[in-house]
């Protein structure tokens, strides 16, 4: 019995466990390469790193628009992938391999070429000028152009785990990670503990140190899905590395999902720093950029649980082993439930201390930070639901649905709301506009996964659960 037939025959509760464990810690690992970025960039001495760290805030929608590509293909060909291994066609799901390599390679790219061509004009309409302009250029420049490590490593990663090697998935993140923990002060200061061993790039160190972390985790990944002893159950085949249509097609009507979500972030972004710009200033931009770094500690372990139950809700709704599904689901709800009230927990009563982490020099940003985080995610434990339930759409391959749901969130709700609260509220209207969204979502969101459950139940006769 191979890896993957486990994820129709294991006990579900000890997959979710197994599959969730190292995807938690590959996505905390994850990110790092940002929130490590920001904490040394914060830190730059010499009254630089608020100013920086407000640079690589208006930088957020360039970067989040890059990770969107590699959710398109990478999030749509992995869970492609469990689908095609729950229907035994092994065949094809190794011919979905070799298009995601290719489709990241060919995106990739042309995101980097179009993203440096015109990147002034972008960054001047994501609101940057000034300070913010010169940092957030010296910044996304070189992450545009090690774009394709970023994506290539996020996407061939999500199929290790895909394939039922969750382990492995993650230690190929983790020595990225740790790369890159070791290479930013190295890069960023001139003196590191007193000796003269840094190379004082400043900002732009950050970046380069980034960019190599994610190159060499790219080689692992390859590595993976090429070397004979590796224990894959695919292979990269040179057949199967050319652009296939349909194949293409299949990809991208999953992964359009998380790529709307992605794309609709970077729009949203955007809004948000016009508008904290026009109300609180570069302390409220760099308030934000952080906001976001703490938002990404708190939702990394909750997208592990989505990552790891994954495979195993694909897998077994292909296998049409439904009952296995829904206990799935429901393990991976309160999971996400209970991973979200600990965030809660930190931003409501730890906000300040939470700040000084990346400013500790900066306490006019620290006392708009931690007000503006209180409210920003007063409502984190039905997001954790939110997050989750949404993502179950996504995992059985019901690509509509799981758009919507997506656009609902960070599009439909949200985006309205930024326009048009801080107009009566200012500064407080912009952190009221996500908790006011996740409300709007979360009963919508309900109201889907509800009815969808009860259709299995009519239509289905349950298999027993282990």
């Amino acid at each position: 019995m191979n890896k993957s037939e486990r994820l129709g025959l294991d006990n579900v509760g000890k997959l979710l466990l197994n599959f969730s464990i190292p995807a938690i810690i590959g996505m905390l690992v994850n990110a790092l390469y940002n929130i490590v970025d920001r904490i040394y960039i914060g830190n730059i001495p010499n009254g630089i790193g608020a100013k920086a760290l407000a640079g690589v805030g208006i930088t957020l929608p360039i970067a989040t628009i890059i990770m969107a590509f590699g959710m398109l293909v990478g999030i749509g060909s992995s869970t492609l992938i469990s689908i095609k291994l729950g229907e035994n066609n092994k065949e094809y799901a190794e011919k979905i391999l070799g298009q995601a390599l290719i489709l990241d390679i060919i995106i990739s790219i042309l995101v980097s070429i179009v993203g440096l061509i015109f990147l002034t004009p972008l960054l001047k309409l994501f609101g940057a000028e000034g300070d913010n302009l010169f940092y957030a250029k010296e910044y996304i420049a070189i992450i545009l152009g090690g774009s394709i490590f970023q994506n290539l490593g996020f996407g061939i990663n999500n199929i290790i785990r895909s394939e039922g090697n969750p382990k492995i998935a993650m230690r190929t993140m983790v020595v990225g990670a740790i790369l890159n923990i070791i290479l930013d002060p190295i890069f960023i200061f001139d003196s590191i503990f007193n000796f003269k061993i840094g190379l004082g790039l400043g900002i732009k160190g950050a970046a380069i140190a980034t960019i190599i972390s994610s190159s060499v985790n790219t080689i692992l990944v390859l590595h993976y899905f090429i070397s004979k002893n590796s224990g894959s159950t695919l292979k990269i085949k040179k057949c199967h590395l050319s652009l296939a249509f349909k194949t293409s097609i299949d990809i991208f009507a999953i992964g359009l999902s998380p790529f709307a979500m992605q794309i609709a972030n970077s729009v949203v972004v955007a809004l948000y720093n016009k508008g904290l710009l026009t109300y609180g200033g570069n302390d409220a931009v760099a308030a934000m950029s952080i906001i976001a770094s703490i938002s990404t500690i708190i939702f990394m372990p909750i997208f592990g649980i989505n990552q790891g139950v994954q495979p195993i809700l694909g897998y077994n709704y292909g296998a049409k082993l439904f009952s296995r599904v829904k206990k799935a689901i429901k393990l991976a709800i309160i999971s996400g439930i209970t991973l979200a009230s600990i965030g809660f927990i930190a931003v409501e009563f730890f906000p300040d201390i939470l700040f000084r982490a990346f400013a500790k020099d900066a306490p006019n940003l620290i006392k708009l930070g931690s007000r503006g985080i209180r409210i920003d995610l007063i409502f984190l434990p039905l997001v954790g639901y939110q997050i989750v339930t949404s993502n179950y759409f996504q995992a059985i391959g019901k690509a509509k649905i799981s758009i919507f749901l997506s656009f609902l969130r960070q599009v439909i709700v949200l985006i309205p709301l930024i326009c048009i609260l801080p107009k009566f509220f200012q500064l407080d209207g912009i952190w009221l506009s996500q908790p006011i969204a996740d409300i709007a979502a979360t009963i919508i969101t309900s109201y889907f996964f509800i009815r969808d459950i009860k259709l299995i139940n009519r239509t289905y006769t349950s298999s027993s659960v282990k």
